[in-house]
């Protein structure tokens, strides 16, 4: 298995992701002028501030050339992980619904916070169980996860909330609590919480490993054939972090 960490400039976390993509596959940073995937499995949208957050966040990483693969590559069915600043690009280019405002306290946040799983059927959250309490940090002013309850509602139906934040745990003011969504074919995720920096015992939580693992688990079963990836939680990975 291949992942790309996309870099864009302002990117201060590509390395870090390119680090926990390899603890369960082979990885490479893609550039933003890039227009060629180089074959990877999945793409890895990193935090950061692309482009320097000009405008609003995401809103010139989601011109850069390297997005128009990544959408092809999205709405082909390949995989999708946006982290933090990720998230907001994949809002902003419309494979992602709702939108990143800023924090309702209007200051930026760091602290490690507790979400639950809500969905352990999906390519990014397959290697965990249904109702996991998954302890990772986040660190954004730009957070809070907004749609019009129309959506939400839609989101919810269609089991598109993925992870949500604890009770109490809410950093930013988000609706619902809701802390990562994914598209409606769940192959495009989105999360504000950094599961590359919850990846080594020295931090304190390996939390995080376990949505690089599901993905890893994915493009496996995907390689077994069809019912395998349609497989879920984890009952169907065996040992977990093998790549």
């Amino acid at each position: 298995m291949k992942l790309g960490v996309v870099r864009f400039p302002g990117s201060c976390d590509e390395l870090d992701a390119l680090r926990a993509c390899r603890l369960v596959g082979d990885a490479e940073l893609l550039w933003h002028r890039d227009r060629d995937l180089r074959g990877v499995d999945a793409v890895v949208i990193p935090g950061g501030f692309s482009y320097g957050d000009y405008l609003r966040a995401g809103a010139i990483a989601r011109f850069a050339p390297v997005m128009g693969a990544v959408g092809e590559f999205a709405r082909s069915g390949g995989l999708v992980l946006g982290i933090c600043n990720g998230f907001q690009v994949l809002c902003e280019a419309g494979l992602l619904p709702g939108a990143l405002l800023p924090n309702l306290s209007l200051r930026f946040v760091c602290r490690q916070v507790d979400l639950v799983v809500e969905r352990a059927d999906t390519p990014f959250t397959r290697a965990c169980d249904p109702g996991e309490v998954l302890s990772i940090p986040v660190k954004h002013t730009t957070g809070r996860y907004y749609a019009p309850e129309r959506i939400l509602d839609e989101l919810e139906a269609n089991g598109q909330v993925l992870l949500r934040y604890a009770e109490g745990q809410n950093p930013n003011g988000s609706l619902r609590d809701i802390a990562g969504v994914a598209n409606e074919r769940k192959n495009v995720f989105g999360l504000m919480p950094h599961p590359e920096h919850a990846v080594d015992p020295l931090t304190g939580s390996t939390d995080g490993a376990r949505i690089f693992e599901s993905i890893a688990a994915h493009v496996e079963a995907l390689r077994r054939g069809p019912l395998a990836a349609a497989g879920g939680s984890a009952s169907a990975v065996v040992g977990r972090g093998a790549a």
